[in-house]
């Protein structure tokens, strides 16, 4: 009779329980998944530094940025070193631009990636008024491509296989004091 009760409890309520015992567990019960600081770093130097010509007239070069976590805004904030030189600038200036951007997971290849870019500032403070609007016009721009949908980390087969086999998928990313909490949810059935 037992064996009978147990069979007809979900199998989302039993995995989820199971998966309370995983590394990385986040909460009472609710699995999940981590990202250190220094993951994060690390896929974000593979990146950079990125060199963007515009037009003949201007180099912008992208350095390594700077990571920070927003968990109270349950975001990531960058600030990017900017570079620029070339004809329409008459000498190389450096500045500093600042966004911050959400995660969203992407199932195709088992990613979390930058969505969602905010531009907070771009400061160039040698540089002339009528040059700082040429490079407002493009250093934004540029720095959406650099880093929209830029991969901070990718979850190994390994890192999922348990889940998966328990009816589980990555659910929310929270961005917390340490890196990043990824928890498990019910997959949609397909």
């Amino acid at each position: 009779m037992n064996r009978r009760r147990l069979l007809t409890i979900p199998a989302w309520l039993m995995a989820t329980a199971a998966c309370s015992g995983l590394p990385g567990a986040h909460g009472a019960g609710q699995p999940g998944y981590t990202v250190s600081m220094g993951q994060l770093e690390a896929a974000l130097a593979r990146r950079f530094p990125a060199r963007y010509p515009v037009g003949g007239l201007l180099n912008v070069n992208l350095l390594t940025p700077s990571l920070r976590l927003l968990p109270e805004l349950n975001r990531l904030g960058t600030g990017l070193v900017v570079e620029t030189t070339g004809p329409a600038l008459g000498r190389s200036y450096s500045g500093l631009f600042d966004l911050d951007f959400a995660l969203r997971y992407e199932a195709r290849d088992r990613t979390l990636r930058a969505h969602r870019l905010r531009v907070n500032s771009l400061h160039f403070p040698d540089l002339p008024p009528g040059q700082a609007a040429l490079l407002n016009a493009y250093v934004p721009a540029l720095a959406e491509q650099a880093l929209n949908d830029t991969v901070l980390h990718t979850l190994s087969p390994q890192d999922l296989a348990l889940p998966e086999a328990m009816g589980l998928q990555p659910g929310s990313i929270t961005v917390t004091p340490k890196g990043l909490a990824v928890s498990f949810v019910p997959a949609a059935p397909r």
